[in-house]
């Protein structure tokens, strides 16, 4: 059981871990684009894997004009937080990391869409098609979400252990009071 919950605890951090190395990769791919112009490899890597990021950027650049924020002002914080809680074995660094890892994986679904064109059929509504970044898409919302689901497992548990343990204590104490 402690070796199981063990490794649940460590899984925690593959949201943390996938999202920074994802917001890395496209920033370095970003970077080599801009030293390279003329590569295709760099573009089709920089528009079909990495779109995303550059929506999302785009999207918060209303917000916040600095290059390389998504990386310094959000993965790597988000990154260092997990970290520092697989070190210190601190749950609520690892329930905040995971918070806003799932977060920031939301947002960049979110600005995928935002601009995107849309196409109209009958009656069926706006339907929008993002093109080229869905596997890095699911891969990032998807440990995103494993790690959200595990850090409220573990304490579901805990919570159950706590009520466990006062039922136990509850009933030692009126054992010990029942021949009195």
């Amino acid at each position: 059981m402690a070796c199981r919950m063990n490794r649940l605890f460590k899984l925690q951090f593959l949201g943390p871990l996938a999202l920074f190395a994802a917001t890395l990769s496209a920033e370095i791919a970003a970077r080599a684009l801009a030293y390279a112009p003329s590569s295709e490899i760099l573009w089709f890597i920089n528009l079909k894997l990495f779109g995303i990021f550059q929506r999302s950027d785009a999207y918060l650049s209303y917000f916040v004009s600095v290059d390389g924020f998504q990386l310094f002002g959000l993965a790597l914080p988000i990154f260092v937080l997990a970290c520092l809680g697989l070190v210190a074995r601190s749950r609520p660094l690892f329930t905040i990391a995971t918070h806003l890892s799932a977060a920031y994986a939301v947002f960049l679904a979110a600005s995928w869409q935002v601009g995107m064109p849309t196409l109209r059929q009958a009656s069926l509504g706006t339907i929008a098609v993002p093109s080229g970044g869905q596997f890095v898409m699911a891969t990032i919302l998807g440990t995103c979400m494993l790690s959200f689901a595990i850090t409220h497992l573990l304490y579901f548990r805990a919570v159950h252990q706590e009520i466990e343990a006062l039922v136990h204590r509850l009933r030692g104490a009126r054992i010990v009071r029942a021949p009195n």
